[in-house]
């Protein structure tokens, strides 16, 4: 059996949690709701505000799917009661971030300053010039934005200008020694 797979997953108070005959969970909560399809073959039960993720036999192909089913359906149960969020740093001289409206406007040392549309679900903020946090109740669209704020400007080994997530540690690399050339 699955250690994470068979963890049940408590329902906070003021969530909603709905699973329909095609596995669509529903989770509703004070941060919004999501929907997600889950695999057919997976067995997801609501028992004493519990949600219970069982598996139908004991094949790789479902073992695998038992502990993944039961982190998706906790990760949208958090998404909706805590939420959550990515942080950025920018680091460079003259590379900064600024909101404008729904706007986030970058400038990361190109021609022209490169802007991003704020995806439905998703808050941006900028508490300062060279940090960013992306916020959201999906857990996989704030990574992904994220990740796609990030693929702007990615940060450099030389110098370590660029985007980075704010736990990210860069792996700095010596640049050319003034060793004697060739002869």
């Amino acid at each position: 059996m699955s250690r994470i797979g068979r963890m049940p997953i408590a329902i906070p108070n003021g969530v909603d949690v709905k699973v329909d005959g095609n596995n669509v969970v529903t989770v509703k909560g004070p941060k919004g709701t999501l929907n997600k399809q889950l695999h057919k073959d997976m067995i997801i039960k609501l028992e004493n505000g519990n949600v219970v993720v069982q598996r139908p036999s004991d094949e790789k192909g479902h073992k695998a799917l038992h502990g993944l089913t039961r982190t998706l359906i906790a990760n949208m149960v958090e998404g909706v009661t805590k939420g959550f969020e990515k942080a950025l740093e920018i680091n460079g001289v003259g590379y900064r971030a600024q909101k404008q409206g729904k706007k986030l406007v970058l400038s990361l040392g190109y021609s022209h300053p490169v802007e991003m549309e704020e995806p439905a679900g998703i808050t941006i903020e900028v508490p300062a010039p060279n940090k960013i946090v992306v916020k959201g109740a999906d857990k996989q669209a704030v990574g992904e934005f994220a990740a796609k704020i990030r693929t702007k400007r990615e940060p450099e080994p030389y110098k370590g200008k660029g985007i980075k997530y704010e736990t990210e540690v860069i792996r700095r690399k010596e640049g050319k020694t003034g060793g004697k050339g060739k002869k």
